[in-house]
């Protein structure tokens, strides 16, 4: 099967297709073809693509929820194609979907948390203080005895966060998991991400909103099960005419700053959020006097 990998993820050649019944039947078009990838500890790791270019496919991949037709996955040097290795493999990263309500499987807040780490045994001592740090992390210590039908749906998008942070996992992956949120608590989710991403935990996350890309250290933009273009966040949106080809558009912030840049000679035409924006509009008015 190869070499093990260095990297936390590593995909090579990796080929998955449907039938109807969700298996395979050798004449399906190809959702993922031929994708070689590696994944490092610590990335921000954001996935774009129109619908249908193969984003949550490729998440599947990455604890075992889907195995490859061909090629192979590497998770922490463990491939996926054995079973005896997905149970380290899901405990080492943890999936959040777009409808919380889905993963949601107790009735009250700290016992939904502690759901996943107490089913494989860990001691009681241990298990309080994995739901307690759990809870810290994403801001939800204050609602821990809430019943979960009470919760907004960003409080229930953080305890799906929590619920997998409690089986301490080394990567977070996201699918499309702000889709369903109201501004405030996309912006508070978005948070919640970076603190993780700055406290050392991978976070791979699929989304249709350029601006939540733009916050990522690498921007991976799928094309019809392939990987179109890869780069940090500037690079990926400075290459607007293969965006386009793609289906794919430029986060707001830029849009604005190129419409500026039209009018106005020398304002810069690649910032990524409206506080760079905001930036480079006192900074090109000072140059100005």
């Amino acid at each position: 099967m190869g070499a093990k990998s260095t990297s936390f993820i590593r995909m090579r050649n990796l080929k998955y297709r449907y039938n109807s019944a969700g298996g395979y039947d050798g004449e399906s078009p190809w959702a993922l073809n031929n994708v070689s990838l590696d994944i490092e500890k610590g990335e921000y790791v954001a996935l774009i693509g129109a619908n249908g270019s193969g984003k949550s496919t490729l998440l599947r991949h990455m604890n075992g929820l889907l195995i490859p037709i061909n090629g192979d996955v590497w998770v922490n040097s463990l491939n996926t194609r054995d079973s005896r290795n997905i149970r380290n493999i899901r405990s080492s990263v943890g999936m959040v979907f777009q409808s919380p309500d889905a993963q949601i499987v107790a009735t009250v807040v700290e016992e939904d948390v502690a759901f996943g780490p107490e089913n494989l045994g860990v001691p009681r001592d241990q298990l309080k203080d994995r739901v307690n740090r759990a809870l810290q992390q994403v801001g939800l210590a204050d609602l821990r005895k809430r019943p979960t039908h009470y919760l907004s749906a960003g409080q229930k998008q953080l305890l799906a966060i929590a619920s997998a942070l409690s089986m301490q996992p080394q990567c977070l992956v996201l699918d499309e998991a702000t889709a369903s949120l109201d501004p405030l608590s996309r912006s508070r989710f978005l948070e919640t991400l970076q603190a993780l991403h700055e406290s050392g935990i991978t976070v791979i996350t699929a989304t249709h909103r350029m601006e939540e890309a733009a916050l990522a250290t690498r921007v991976i933009a799928l094309d019809k099960g392939k990987i179109g273009l890869q780069g940090t966040p500037r690079q990926v949106f400075s290459e607007q005419d293969l965006l386009r080809n793609m289906k794919l558009d430029i986060p707001e912030p830029m849009k604005i700053a190129r419409h500026v840049a039209s009018k106005v000679h020398g304002f810069r035409t690649d910032l990524l959020t409206v506080e760079e924006v905001v930036e480079n509009v006192i900074t090109y008015r000072g140059m100005k006097g």
